[in-house]
C-alpha cells in the first residue's frame, strides 16, 4: 500500500480554520399545510461554473425562522478569494436530497466579506437574481483557533409534561454569551415519549460552548419538542464549564430546570425536572495535519474497470481508446488523482487493481486482478508505473462485466480492519475506483460500505463517460445516510463521487481538488471518533 508523510510546509500552507454559523428569517413557505422545513447547504467555486458543497446544516422541521446548531468549518486563505454559495432549500424527503427540494433563496459573497464584517446579515436571492421574499440569511464567522472539544453525556429526570395525551418529547440547546447575547452552540436530539431521557453522548467545540473560558456562562435550555415547528419551554438553567466539571468529579452533576414564568405563578413551584450532567470532560480533537506529522500513514489502492460497457478499446468510441496523443478518461482521472496523492507519498508505490474481465490464459472474469498481473506484489512504482501497467494491460484483457465494486471494497477493508487492532491512528486506506456507471452488485456493495465506515477507510469514485451516474450519488452520503439493503446505518459518510464530465474544461487540479476536498475531515474525524491518538506526539519539539 502506497503510504504518505507530511510534505514540508510552504509559505501558503498558512491557513486559519473559521467557524461559520448560520440562522435565516423570514424564508419562504413552500409547505400548503405547514411550514417549510429549512436546510443550507455551503458551495465553494473551485473554477468557471464550477460549485462543489463543501458541507450542509440539519434540517429544522417546520420553520421560517431557523438558527442551525452545526456550524460548518471551512479553510480560510488569506490570499485567496474564496467565492461560496449559501443555499436554502425546503427538505420533504427523509435522505435530504436536494434533487427534490423547493428552493428558498441563496446569497453569494466571499470568504473575506464574512470574516471581515464577523456577522453579515443580507437578503436571499432566487436563481434568476430577484427578491427570495422577505428572506434573509444571518452568518457568523469565528476563527477556530482551539482544537479541544467538550464530551458530554446528559440525562434528565422528572422533566414537565407538555403534552395532553402522552409524555413531553424533550431537546436540550446550549448556548454560548456573547457580547450581542446568546449564541446557540448545540442542539441535542429528540428522546421521544420521554421524561427521564437519556441522551446520546455528543461533542461541542470548547470554542463554541464557551469561548475557552471556563468560567463563561452557559445556557441551557430544554424544550418539548412538537412537529408543528413551535416547541414548548420546559425550563432552563445557567452553569460554567468549570463549575460543571467540579461536580462531575464526585458523581454527576445536577442542575434545576427553571420556567421563571411558571414560578411566577405557581405557589410552591420547585422546578421543572432535573437535568444531570453525567460526563463532562475537556478532550483534545487532533486535526488532518496533526495525525500526518504524527506519523500516520495514508494509504492508497486504485481500482480500474475493465467492464465490456466501456466498449472495444481498439475503436475511438471505447472509454478505454488511447488516442494518439496517449490520453483517455481513464488516464486523465489517474494522473489527476495521483499527481496530488504522491506528493504525501514517501515509497510511491501503488497497489492498482482491475474489475470485470476476461483473464488470460484461462479467460474466467476476475473482479479484483492485478493490473500488472503479479499477485504477490501488485505495487507500480509511482502514478507512471500505474500508467504504464494499464497501458500493458489492456490488450492483454478482454472487457466483460458484470461490475462489482464489492470485492475490491472488501480487499481493502481487510487491511482497514488490520490496522484498527494497532490501536493507534497509525494507517488509513483509501481506495479510487474508475469506473463508467452502473453498478451489478448493488446490495452487496452497499453493504461492505456500510462495514467500512467502521474502518479507517475512505472510497473515492470517479465517474468517467456519459452514463447515468444516479446510483453513484446515492453511495455518496452527502444526500443522508447510507444503509445497507438490511438497513444497518453507515457510521459515517465515507464515499466521494465526482463525475469526470463536469472536468473537462476546468483541469486536473479542479477534479483533484473536488475528489480529495472531504478526505482530510474524514480521516481526523474517524480517528476522532475512536479516540485514536497520531503515533507520536505531532507538535513540532
Amino acid at each position: 500500500m502506497a503510504s504518505f508523510e507530511a510534505p514540508q510546509p510552504k509559505a501558503t500552507d498558512c491557513v486559519t480554520k473559521v467557524a461559520l454559523s448560520i440562522s435565516c428569517d423570514n424564508l419562504l413557505d413552500m409547505d400548503a399545510f405547514s411550514k417549510s422545513d429549512p436546510m443550507c447547504v455551503l458551495r465553494m467555486n473551485s473554477s468557471g461554473p464550477h460549485w462543489h458543497e463543501i458541507g450542509r446544516t440539519e434540517k429544522i422541521q417546520n420553520c421560517l425562522n431557523p438558527k442551525f446548531s452545526k456550524s460548518i468549518i471551512i479553510d480560510y486563505y488569506f490570499e485567496t478569494v474564496q467565492r461560496l454559495r449559501f443555499e436554502m432549500y425546503d427538505i420533504d424527503s427523509e435522505n435530504c436530497s436536494t434533487e427534490e427540494a423547493d428552493f428558498l433563496g441563496q446569497l453569494e459573497c466571499t470568504l473575506g466579506q464574512i470574516v471581515s464584517s464577523r456577522k453579515l446579515t443580507k437578503p436571499l436571492v432566487k436563481r434568476d437574481k430577484t427578491p427570495a421574499g422577505k428572506g434573509t440569511i444571518t452568518i457568523c464567522a469565528e476563527e477556530r483557533t482551539d482544537n479541544r472539544v467538550v464530551a458530554f453525556e446528559v440525562a434528565a429526570r422528572s422533566l414537565d409534561k407538555k403534552d395532553f395525551f402522552g409524555k413531553s418529547d424533550p431537546f436540550l440547546e446550549f448556548y454560548r454569551e456573547t457580547e450581542t447575547g446568546w449564541q446557540l452552540a448545540h442542539r441535542t436530539e429528540v428522546v421521544k415519549y420521554n421524561l427521564n431521557p437519556i441522551w446520546k453522548p455528543f461533542r461541542i467545540p470548547m470554542q463554541s460552548l464557551c469561548g475557552g473560558d471556563v468560567e463563561k456562562s452557559i445556557k441551557i435550555d430544554c424544550y418539548d419538542y412538537n412537529s408543528s415547528g413551535s416547541h414548548d419551554f420546559i425550563g432552563s438553567f445557567l452553569t460554567t464549564l468549570s463549575q460543571t466539571q467540579q461536580a462531575c468529579q464526585s458523581y454527576a452533576a445536577e442542575f434545576e430546570c427553571i420556567n421563571s414564568k411558571k414560578k411566577q405563578k405557581k405557589k410552591g413551584y420547585k422546578n421543572s425536572g432535573i437535568i444531570i450532567i453525567k460526563q463532562c470532560k475537556i478532550v483534545k480533537e487532533y486535526t488532518f495535519l496533526d495525525y500526518i506529522m504524527g506519523g500516520c500513514q495514508i494509504n492508497f489502492t486504485i481500482a480500474i474497470d475493465f467492464t465490456g460497457s466501456n466498449g472495444n478499446p481498439s475503436l475511438p468510441t471505447s472509454l478505454h481508446y488511447i488516442n494518439p496523443q496517449g490520453y483517455n478518461e481513464y488516464l486523465a482521472a489517474i494522473w489527476a488523482v495521483g499527481n496530488v496523492i504522491q506528493d504525501y507519498d514517501s515509497d510511491k508505490m501503488f497497489p492498482a487493481f482491475g474489475f470485470g474481465a476476461q483473464l488470460p490464459p484461462t479467460w474466467q472474469v476476475s473482479h479484483e486482478f492485478p493490473i500488472n498481473f503479479n499477485p504477490s506484489n501488485p505495487f507500480c512504482a509511482g502514478i507512471e508505473g500505474v500508467v504504464f501497467a494499464y497501458q500493458q494491460c489492456l490488450p492483454r484483457v478482454k472487457l466483460y462485466g458484470p461490475t462489482n465494486f464489492s470485492p475490491i471494497i472488501n480487499h481493502v477493508a481487510h487491511f482497514g480492519r488490520e490496522a484498527l487492532q494497532q490501536q493507534t491512528a497509525s494507517q488509513y486506506f483509501v481506495l479510487l475506483i474508475i469506473t463508467d456507471g452502473v453498478i451489478t452488485d448493488m446490495d452487496q456493495t452497499r453493504e461492505a460500505i456500510v462495514n467500512a465506515s467502521r474502518l479507517p477507510m475512505s472510497i473515492i469514485i470517479v465517474g468517467v463517460g456519459a452514463a447515468d451516474f444516479s446510483a453513484m450519488e446515492f453511495l455518496d452520503g452527502d444526500d443522508g445516510i447510507l444503509r445497507s439493503a438490511t438497513g444497518e446505518a453507515a457510521m459515517r459518510d465515507i464515499v466521494q463521487f465526482v463525475p469526470f464530465r463536469e472536468f473537462h474544461n476546468a483541469g486536473t487540479a479542479a477534479l483533484a481538488q473536488n475528489v480529495l476536498a472531504e478526505l482530510p475531515d474524514q480521516v481526523a474525524s474517524f480517528f476522532n471518533l475512536f479516540d485514536l491518538k497520531p503515533p507520536r506526539d505531532p507538535s513540532p519539539s
